[in-house]
Order: C-alpha cells, then sequence, then structure tokens
C-alpha cells in the first residue's frame, strides 16, 4: 500500500482538451452564450436592434442601423447567465487507500485539478466544499485562477488516518461495525443538503467520493440532482474488488482503525469477498441512476481521466449510459 499520496499523476493536455470540448456540449444550456433568458442585457447573442431612447447606453450604438436610417440605434443583446460548479471532495480516512498507482485521494487531487481548469472558463464559477476530514471546508465560487487554485489546495488538506495496532481482532469475533450513530447523518449526506442550501440557481455539482459506509444519503442526492446537473465520481482500488492469496494478512477499517485477521488462502474466502464487493458496487450504482446522477468509475490503477472523459464523450453523442 502506498503510504502517502503521490499525487494524481500526469494530466494530458490533449486529453483535457477534448473533455473542455465534451463538457462544453453536454452542459448545453447552461454555459455563457447558450442559455438565453427571458431578460434582455449584457451578452453576445443579438435580440434586436432599436431606435435610441433616452438612457440607453451609448456604447450599443450600432453605426450600420444609424447610417441607414438617419435615426440612433441601439443593440440590445440576449442576457447571458454564467454557470456555478460545485466540487465535492470526500477527505474521509477510507480515501487514503490505494494499493495501485496511487490513493484514491490522488485521484480526487487530479479531478479537482481537471474539473478546476474547464470550470473556471469562459466566466464561469467554481465553488468547493470538502468532508469526511478533520476540517471541513467551503471555499464560494470564484473565477479564474482563484477558483482552481482554491480546488485544488482543497483536495490537497488530506490527514491520512493513525491505526491502532493494539486494536486487531480475530477473525471469529468478526469486524466493527463502523457507521453512524441513531439520528446522526453521514458526512456525504451533510454535504449533500449543504450544497443544495448554497447552489440558489441551477447548478453543476461534482460529487468525488469512494461512497463507503451507510447510504443515508440517497435521499439528498435525488433532491440535489432534481434541481442541478449531478455527477458521481466513485473512486475504487482493485483490492476493494477482490481478495489476492498472499497468506495470512490484517485488514483495517480506515475509519475507526480496527483491524481483523484473514487467512486469504482460503478459496471460498476470496470467492465471497469478490462476490459481495461486486453486489456493493452493483447496489450503489443503482441508488446513484435511480437518484438522477450520471455515475462515472475512476480507478487508482492506470489512467483516471480518459475514462471520464470517454464517458462525457459518450453522453454527449447520446450514447445509452451504461
Amino acid at each position: 500500500m502506498t503510504p502517502t499520496p503521490t499525487g494524481p499523476g500526469p494530466i494530458p493536455e490533449a486529453v483535457l482538451r477534448g473533455l473542455d470540448l465534451t463538457v462544453r456540449r453536454r452542459l448545453e444550456g447552461l454555459l455563457p452564450g447558450d442559455q438565453p433568458t427571458p431578460a434582455v442585457g449584457a451578452g453576445t447573442e443579438l435580440a434586436q436592434v432599436r431606435p435610441y431612447r433616452p438612457g440607453d447606453d451609448v456604447r450599443q450604438l450600432d453605426w450600420n442601423a444609424t447610417a441607414r436610417t438617419g435615426e440612433p440605434h441601439v443593440r440590445v443583446h440576449v442576457a447571458e447567465r454564467s454557470v456555478t460548479t460545485w466540487l465535492l471532495i470526500d477527505l474521509s480516512p477510507s480515501m487514503a487507500f490505494g494499493t495501485a498507482d496511487r490513493l484514491k485521494v490522488d485521484v480526487a487531487e487530479g479531478v479537482a485539478n481537471a474539473v478546476g481548469r474547464l470550470a473556471t472558463r469562459r466566466g464561469n464559477r467554481l465553488g468547493v466544499m470538502t468532508f469526511g476530514g478533520p476540517d471541513p471546508r467551503v471555499l464560494p465560487p470564484r473565477q479564474g485562477r482563484a477558483g482552481l487554485h482554491g480546488a485544488i489546495e482543497a483536495a490537497r488538506q488530506f490527514a491520512a488516518p493513525e491505526l491502532h495496532p493494539d486494536a486487531t481482532m480475530d477473525v471469529a469475533a468478526g469486524p466493527p461495525v463502523a457507521g453512524v450513530r441513531e439520528g446522526e447523518r453521514s458526512e456525504l449526506a451533510k454535504a449533500l443538503r449543504r450544497a443544495g442550501s448554497l447552489a440558489r440557481s441551477r447548478a453543476l455539482i461534482v460529487v468525488v467520493s469512494d461512497f463507503r459506509g451507510p447510504r443515508d444519503w440517497v435521499s439528498a442526492m435525488r433532491s440535489l440532482a432534481g434541481r442541478h446537473g449531478v455527477l458521481a465520481l466513485e473512486v475504487i482500488d482493485p483490492r476493494e474488488q477482490e481478495l489476492p492469496d498472499v497468506g495470512e494478512l490484517v485488514l483495517a477499517d480506515p475509519e475507526t482503525g480496527r483491524q481483523i485477521r484473514v487467512d486469504t488462502r482460503s478459496a471460498r474466502l476470496r470467492e465471497r469477498f469478490a462476490a459481495e464487493a461486486a453486489a456493493e458496487r452493483r447496489e450503489l450504482a443503482h441508488e446513484l441512476r435511480r437518484s438522477g446522477a450520471d455515475h462515472v468509475v475512476l480507478s487508482t490503477e492506470g489512467e483516471w481521466l480518459r475514462p471520464l472523459a470517454r464517458f462525457l464523450g459518450n453522453r454527449t453523442r447520446g450514447r445509452p449510459r451504461r
């Protein structure tokens, strides 16, 4: 296991440019210039050319129409609306896991970098919210470089959990059950509800998480997706899906520090683990689809950016969702 964050790895500019194009196409009706409003005002799309009235901005004079008619005319544009993107980053202890090329939190940092570059272009704004860590943060939506740097710095505010060797349990005793107390919502549920209260106008909500733990966030996700575009980016690690045959292992719960000893030489144990892990991921995908969110799986193994670009490209071309 990688002991510390190693970073997201290279982000190819060619892939990022392609992702920028697919995002702009996919978000038709949200990006500036694509979303006309009933109002008129500053913008790039011409609404009409009409005679000048006292109080009109003289900078909007249309000299061609004025010359043709001999009467001052002004250009009136369709008002445009910039898009606000909210990036919700999971910094809970389970994001410290990673046995392939990087930790899950490294993938989250890469997403913050890529989404930050795309979401702060053309006058759009990016807001950031972290949850699950010791120091949850909310950065208000900002444009340009300030919004991008805020996203990257927020993703790096990660503290790896401390594991306690004296908490080792015998496998027969069963693992400790990690969850939330009755009447208390998980950090993800609270983050989704807070994002809903902060995003007053229609926005794009990008949630980066491994979605581990109780699923008390489903209703909040459904409510959020009913008013905004929601993209759920699930970060996984190959070892969470299957156990290797490497003898005895001590498995640790990163949320509590508790540990359990298992013998991976047991084929029955490995098969059961893989079946349970696959069933859990299918249930999660089902819940996300039911909520109305788009769902993309990113792995700590290999490239993580291309699957995101490929998914958005397929959705842009109208292909069916997997």
